[in-house]
């Protein structure tokens, strides 16, 4: 029997319609047997504040807390202005400090991003795997999953509807198990 895995998503847009959470929700729903998902909103997080690291809000504790307990990480971002947005920073820098409490460290990584322009969020998601050399963590290189023109990709519930993208999803979370359980073997065998 294969090892369970735990995946906790995590959406880069506050929008409540985005198509980066409904491509997020698609992934969940299409994560094989023996995964389970959890999905962390990042509404509301406050902005970081150096001040607060030591004795930070329940809500970045909650973070902290559910990445420790996640096997890896998806993370499905837009691209603003050529990079990641604001408030995925923001999540990323609360559950990296304070220096030395950093609860992405050694979670492997799966990037998919969604966009209404032609690009797919490819400067985003290269600058999340900037962020995740610091962070210590273990990203996918292959699959890519980059959506572009979106709007006609998803309907308007937000379903997935392109089967082509629908594909690549499944394949990337395939890949991100197939890696947490090949990491996992290794630490173990290491123990």
């Amino acid at each position: 029997m294969a090892t369970a895995v735990r995946i906790l998503g995590i959406a880069g847009s506050l929008r409540k319609s985005s198509y980066n959470r409904a491509a997020l929700r698609f992934a969940a729903g299409a994560a094989p047997q023996g995964v389970t998902f959890d999905i962390f909103e990042i509404d509301g997080l406050p902005g970081f504040n150096e001040e607060q690291e030591r004795t930070p809000p329940a809500q970045v504790l909650d973070l902290k807390k559910r990445l420790r307990a996640a096997d890896a990480v998806l993370l499905s971002t837009p691209e603003y202005n050529y990079s990641i947005p604001g408030v995925l920073k923001n999540a990323i820098d609360w559950a990296s400090r304070p220096y030395g409490d950093n609860a992405w460290s050694g979670k492997p990584a799966a990037i998919m991003g969604a966009s209404i322009g032609n690009q797919g969020t490819s400067r985003a998601q290269y600058h999340l795997r900037q962020c995740m050399v610091f962070l210590n963590m273990f990203p996918l290189n292959q699959p890519e999953v980059m959506i572009p023109v979106a709007a006609q990709k998803f309907d308007a519930q937000g379903n997935l509807e392109d089967e082509d993208t629908r594909k690549r999803v499944v394949a990337l979370v395939e890949a991100l198990v197939e890696r947490t359980r090949k990491l996992a073997g290794q630490a173990e065998r290491r123990a």
